[in-house]
């Protein structure tokens, strides 16, 4: 499946962008374990570093397309490093700040804006310019696999941190942390790769403000959008209510933690699985079998008894396909328009995303508080995933490349 990520300079650039990931994606995903403690330190309110952490969540899906345009407009080195000093400086600042301004400034925006510069969109953008064709499926499995690594490996650090040294020592070693991925950076943005004028994008390009009004005016690219807002609609409902739900069963919070851990090792394994997919079937089709899969895993999870194991077994479930959307959304973006502004139409769906993911933490919290329980955004959340499948099967996408069979 990876055989064509053994060449040396292939090899570099994979890991490259995925250990920038692992440390950009572990750092941001694990920022819920100081609420507590930071609320205990300075008395600001669940509510205010709540929001704080929201304004976050969209400000990374806002910065991923105006990052992958300048990526594609000047290259991606100094997006990157920017990037990452962003981040440290979002973790060093965030224990000086006395206010819920400064730390939506600090913790909502800073951090949350140079995660993202360091993130999805420009990582694979950065990486599909620098591979062969046979070899970016792959490789952009193994990059998706890296941030779900560094949720998996910065949590359990951060937490250890915290009890050792502070939420404050903690969030500085986080910058420390954040600073050590800059050597990265330069195994990442060597040479393009000298076939990277698929579909003659190369030699037609008509700049950057005439490849996004194409994109926008394209159907399969919009029907892309809709399937990738219901993904993050389902992930951002599920990592910010699935510990209130565990918790309304009566089950102890460490069934939460351990399917949230759950979620992140079987993301790894799904996020392979899915690189290795594109190089063999159809990206759509895919992305549409692990969408249905996810409306028929809520409907059996609503089936299910409310037990330790029945959690396990359904964030087993999730986690297979939690992340693994974003190799092949990415993938069809490249067929659809080729990889010179990657980083820009792929920020886009991020976008996109993100806006879902908005939509699914803070309806959560709504039918919650109305309701008393998430059962209709359960059922919303399967209906969203069935019709993200079905979205998904009219985009026009070019047939697979095979390799013509060798005589015998």
């Amino acid at each position: 499946m990876f055989q064509s990520l053994r060449r040396p300079r292939v090899l570099a650039v994979t890991l490259a962008a995925a250990g920038i990931l692992m440390v950009t994606m572990g750092i941001r995903q694990s920022f819920g374990l100081i609420v507590s403690p930071l609320n205990t330190s300075t008395g600001l309110g669940i509510a205010t570093i709540s929001f704080a952490l929201a304004l976050g969540q969209f400000a990374w899906g806002a910065i991923q397309p105006i990052a992958g345009a300048v990526a594609d407009r000047y290259g991606p080195r100094g997006v990157l490093i920017g990037g990452i000093v962003v981040l440290a400086l979002g973790c060093a600042l965030t224990p000086f700040a006395q206010s819920g301004f400064a730390l939506a400034m600090t913790l909502g925006l800073l951090a949350s804006m140079g995660s993202g510069a360091g993130s999805f969109s420009v990582l694979i953008g950065a990486a599909a310019q620098r591979l062969p064709l046979e070899s970016r499926g792959a490789a952009s499995g193994v990059i998706n696999a890296g941030g779900s690594f560094g949720q998996f490996v910065f949590a359990p650090i951060l937490q250890k941190l915290i009890q050792s040294f502070g939420w404050m020592g903690a969030l500085w070693a986080m910058a420390v942390a954040a600073l050590a991925a800059l050597p990265l950076v330069g195994k990442l943005t060597g040479p393009t790769h000298a076939a990277d004028a698929a579909h003659g994008h190369a030699s037609q390009d008509k700049g950057l403000g005439a490849a996004v009004h194409e994109a926008l005016a394209d159907r399969s690219y919009l029907l892309l959008h809709a399937g990738f807002f219901t993904c993050g609609f389902h992930i951002a409902f599920l990592v910010t209510h699935l510990p209130g739900e565990i918790d309304l069963c009566g089950l102890p919070p460490s069934v939460a933690s351990w399917s949230l851990a759950i979620i992140g090792l079987a993301n790894i394994a799904g996020s392979l699985y899915a690189g290795g997919c594109i190089a063999r079937y159809r990206s759509k089709h895919v992305l549409a079998a692990m969408y249905a899969s996810r409306a028929v895993l809520i409907g059996a999870y609503l089936l299910m008894p409310r037990t330790d194991w029945a959690y396990y077994l359904f964030a087993a479930g999730l986690g297979v396909t939690w992340l693994a959307t974003v190799p092949p959304t990415a993938a069809i973006v490249g067929k659809l328009f080729g990889t010179r502004y990657l980083a820009t139409l792929f920020g886009l769906t991020l976008l996109s995303h993100q806006i879902g993911g908005f939509l699914g933490a803070w309806l959560g919290g709504l039918a919650v508080t109305r309701f008393g329980d998430f059962t209709w955004m359960w059922y919303a959340d399967m209906v969203l995933a069935a019709l993200a499948a079905l979205a998904n099967l009219p985009i026009k996408e070019a047939p697979m490349l095979r390799p013509a069979a060798q005589p015998a």
